[in-house]
């Protein structure tokens, strides 16, 4: 979202393909981040529901943990976001990235 946009959405399109809205979106304080959670936080984000600033203060987060989720998504979508296998994604796009 633009800095000086006033204008936001009342919905975006979410991870599943389902409208999320600032009442659907995980409440604040969540402390147990699964994939889906984490998921539609950064497709508030891109879809311009949340700043990124908003995000990190409504649920406590760095802006390094919430860039580490977009990164993630970006790079290998909602698995990506997976804890457990953080180090094969990570692996897995080192080694596109090399070939």
């Amino acid at each position: 979202m633009l800095e000086n946009q006033k204008i936001r959405p009342a919905q975006v399109i979410g991870p599943l393909g389902e409208p999320l809205t600032l009442e659907s979106l995980p409440p604040a304080g969540t402390t147990r981040w699964v994939v889906r959670r984490k998921a539609e936080v950064v497709a508030a984000v891109a879809g311009g529901l949340l700043t990124v600033d908003e995000a990190c203060e409504r649920y406590s987060l760095s802006l390094e943990e919430f860039t580490s989720w977009q990164r993630a998504v970006d790079r290998s979508g909602m698995p990506g976001l997976r804890v457990t296998r953080i180090k094969h994604y990570r692996d897995q796009y080192e080694r596109q990235q090399r070939y």
